[in-house]
């Protein structure tokens, strides 16, 4: 919470699927306000291969690492989502420059893990890297772990032990004092891998339990349902160790459920928000969901946020009653539903009219709100709008052609509230080799969604 005000972010910049034959890469932004270079790529580095789909990234080192003075935050772990390769980054000789340092082939993947589509990575308190997967080489679902060395980055094996095996896997949060992960589901990579198709629904194609581990065994103990087509993505405890409760966000469902330690010692879940979806014409389906698909807890655990992908939304709920969430700050940035657009909503319980399309510095934003990080006094949160690549190009087209975008979201940590930083803007559409497709955003020094506290 009192660390230094960020200057540069890391952001892994995606062509697959965009029509231009480019390896994805890793940009350096800065955003440090009194720079002459703020809101500009100030570094970028290519990846060896195409086709890759650079998606979440980690640490090596991060605060489950906290008090071994040997540790050093000085690589950046890149999982390729589709072609599962695991880069690692050296950001430690240059912080405004990464250079390539190791390439973990797909094949040791396949071969040593069984595993395919790498996505989330954390680091350990034992110095050792644990990558989630979501299926198998042959792309059906599973939902296992990837280990690596920490200190040569080879492939040590799986984490998980025992015959039980969750059917998907996405994200993971871990909690040592309580001897727990949880991992969720989004789907079955080969049905997600070409787009969204809503006859995949109701055919078990997509994810709807969370998944709970012994720590200490690396068994796989329960599974808890959310809801048939739920698609449970990103998971986060509260960042206090001693808290035995986080939030999962589900994007198909586009509820929050929050998951707690029972009584009895198992883990429970109890939704604590819905988004309603919208009747709408000339859209996919009748009801148009919001598409949860990011979500944070401010570092003192007093706010979550979540963007709604589809709707175009960004919201920000006090939880400072854990089980009653409370709205306190909304903004639309865009999204498929806005005045002007191809979808009309019929009915709608929240809004009284279609959200005006969004436009900053002229520019009007293709896309809507995905990805969000929180700065680390939690005043300023930074957007980008692109999922993933197959699915930009089928709901947002116009995304895919002209590049997807960053914003910045003042914050109002006192009242709560959300306001458009109307003077940022990074436009990933004005990429030396073409427009490119934005994803996550990570700060050197570690931020509130990869660091975790044992």
């Amino acid at each position: 919470l009192k660390g230094p005000r960020e200057e540069i972010v890391y952001v892994p910049c995606i062509y697959r699927n965009t029509g231009r034959k480019k390896p994805d890469f890793l940009a350096t932004v800065d955003v440090n306000p009194q720079s002459p270079h703020y809101c500009q790529v100030i570094h970028r580095l290519p990846m060896p291969n195409l086709g890759d789909e650079l998606h979440h990234s980690g640490w090596n080192a991060c605060s489950s690492c906290f008090g071994d003075a040997t540790k050093k935050r000085n690589r950046l772990i890149l999982p390729s989502l589709i072609s599962s390769r695991i880069y690692v980054v050296d950001v430690g000789t240059d912080l405004r420059a990464p250079r390539l340092f190791k390439v973990v082939n797909s094949e040791d993947v396949f071969w040593k893990c069984n595993l395919g589509y790498p996505h989330t990575s954390h680091c350990l308190g034992s110095g050792e890297i644990m990558i989630s997967t979501l299926g198998d080489p042959a792309g059906s679902g599973k939902g296992g772990f990837i280990l690596l060395d920490g200190e040569t980055f080879e492939i040590k094996g799986n984490w998980e032990k025992g015959d039980k095996m969750p059917p998907m896997g996405y994200d993971f949060w871990y909690q040592p004092r309580h001897n727990v992960l949880i991992s969720t589901e989004w789907g079955i990579p080969k049905c997600l891998g070409y787009g969204f198709d809503p006859n995949d629904l109701k055919k078990g194609r997509y994810g709807r339990r969370l998944n709970v581990w012994d720590w200490t065994t690396h068994t796989y103990v329960q599974a808890i349902d959310v809801g048939e087509d739920a698609a449970p993505l990103e998971i986060r405890f509260l960042h206090n160790p001693d808290a035995a409760e986080g939030y999962v966000g589900c994007t198909i469902s586009s509820a929050i459920h929050r998951f707690y330690k029972t009584e009895r010692g198992d883990w429970a879940a109890e939704k604590v928000i819905q988004v309603p979806s919208k009747k709408v014409e000339g859209w996919l389906l009748p009801d148009m969901p919001g598409f949860i698909t990011d979500i944070l807890i401010s570092l003192d655990d007093r706010f979550l946020y979540f963007s709604n992908w589809l709707h175009g939304d960004i919201r920000q709920y006090d939880i400072s009653d854990t089980r009653k969430p409370k709205l306190v700050g909304q903004v639309f940035v865009g999204g498929s539903i806005t005045k002007g657009g191809p979808v009309t909503v019929c009915r709608d319980e929240e809004l009284q009219s279609q959200p005006d399309p969004f436009f900053i510095k002229g520019k009007r934003v293709p896309g809507g709100p995905q990805m969000i990080q929180l700065s680390l006094d939690g005043k300023r949160l930074y957007v980008t709008t692109s999922l993933y690549s197959a699915w930009d190009r089928q709901f947002y087209p116009d995304l895919v052609k002209d590049g997807s975008v960053m914003l910045q979201l003042d914050v109002d940590t006192e009242q709560g509230g959300l306001t458009v930083n109307g003077s940022f803007l990074v436009d990933f559409g004005k990429e030396p080799e073409g427009p490119c497709l934005a994803h996550e955003i990570r700060y050197p020094g570690g931020d509130c969604t990869s660091d975790i506290w044992v």
